[in-house]
Formats: C-alpha cells, sequence, structure tokens
C-alpha cells in the first residue's frame, strides 16, 4: 500500500480536531478579511492547500485559543450548536455582520467507532468555505468604522459554563440579508456556514 494513501477512518477526536481546526482558521481569516485588526499583524501560512493568514498578536492569540480549546471539549461531548462571530461598530456598538457556522453532531457515533470518509474530502470541502470568507469581500458592504468582534457558542442548555462566560443576547441585525456559504461534514459533525450582514 502506497505511504501517500489518504486517511479515511475517522474517530471522534479525530473529527473534533479537525472542527475545531477549522473554526480557528476561519475566525482568523473573517478577522482578516474584514480589516477587524490591522493586515500587518497577521502571519501567513499554509493550510487547505491554500495560502492562510493567522494572527501574530498574542493577546488576540490567547483569547482565541481559550475559546477554542473549550470548544473542543464541549464538541467531544456533542453539545456545541453554533458559533457566531459577531461583528460591531466600535464607537456605534451595532452589529453589522453575524457570521454563523451550525453544528449537528451525530450523538450516535461513539468515542471509539470509526467512520469512513476520506480525509482529502474533507478537506476540499473545508478549502471552499474558506475560499468563500476570502472572497466575502466582494459581497458584503464596506465597514465603514473601527470594529470589534465577539463570538457566542450557543450549546445544549445543561452544559457547565465556565465563569470567564457570560450570557449574551444573540446580537441580531436589524433588517438583514444573509448570505448562506457551502459546509462540510467529517460524518460525525456538520457545519453549515452562513453570514448576515445590515442591508442597505
Amino acid at each position: 500500500m502506497a505511504a501517500t494513501a489518504s486517511k479515511t477512518a475517522i474517530t471522534l477526536k479525530g473529527s473534533v480536531e479537525i472542527v475545531s481546526e477549522f473554526f480557528g482558521y476561519s475566525i482568523n481569516s473573517i478577522l482578516y478579511q474584514r480589516g477587524i485588526y490591522p493586515p500587518e499583524t497577521f502571519k501567513r501560512i499554509n493550510k487547505y492547500g491554500l495560502a492562510m493568514l493567522v494572527t501574530a498578536d498574542e493577546g488576540l492569540q490567547t483569547y482565541l485559543n481559550s475559546i477554542l480549546a473549550q470548544l473542543t471539549e464541549w464538541l467531544t461531548h456533542g453539545t456545541v450548536q453554533k458559533l457566531v462571530l459577531v461583528v460591531a461598530g466600535q464607537d456605534s456598538g451595532e452589529t453589522l455582520e453575524r457570521w454563523v457556522f451550525d453544528v449537528q453532531t451525530d450523538k450516535s457515533i461513539g468515542e471509539n467507532v470509526k467512520v469512513d470518509k476520506p480525509e482529502k474530502e474533507i478537506m476540499s470541502e473545508i478549502q471552499a468555505i474558506i475560499r468563500q470568507i476570502t472572497a466575502s469581500v466582494t459581497f458584503l458592504p464596506l465597514l465603514e468604522e473601527a470594529c470589534t468582534f465577539d463570538m457566542l457558542v450557543y450549546t445544549d442548555d445543561d452544559v457547565q459554563v465556565p465563569k470567564a462566560w457570560e450570557e449574551s443576547d444573540p446580537r441580531y441585525i436589524a433588517n438583514s440579508d444573509e448570505v448562506r456559504l457551502r459546509s462540510f461534514t467529517t460524518k460525525i459533525h456538520r457545519v453549515d456556514a452562513s453570514v448576515s450582514y445590515k442591508a442597505d
């Protein structure tokens, strides 16, 4: 058997890693593309066969890593329903964009069960979403004020939430348009992406 044969068997742990890593790169990509942080604070790396930009800002790295670590735990227990990145005006506080990643988990799949899906196939599905995020600047309205971002995680009701996390309202946008992006699935987790923004 050739050493280049791609992995096709995925466990719950492997699926959680793929999803959580995808979230990390997607968040970085959105923050870069939407100019939430200066472009010079990002470094270029190769991932998913694409040139990706990730933050080199230590404070932001620490913040994102803590969110992703918590997400990984919730994904492992199948208790995450969605992850939302909210872009808001720094002065106005108004929500301008909501990037939504809906997560569906097949809870019937146990920890040591392997599902069959070529990793190459998953990577090309993820690549398609990342390309759409990169292309989003072509259809999203220009952000005319300095913006900040917030991460919202929707979980099952009975989940223990760390003290550092606080309840938030959904930060919906009144009068918004929505663009549905692609989705990907590991056969254990399925992630559907979309972005809604303030309509003119």
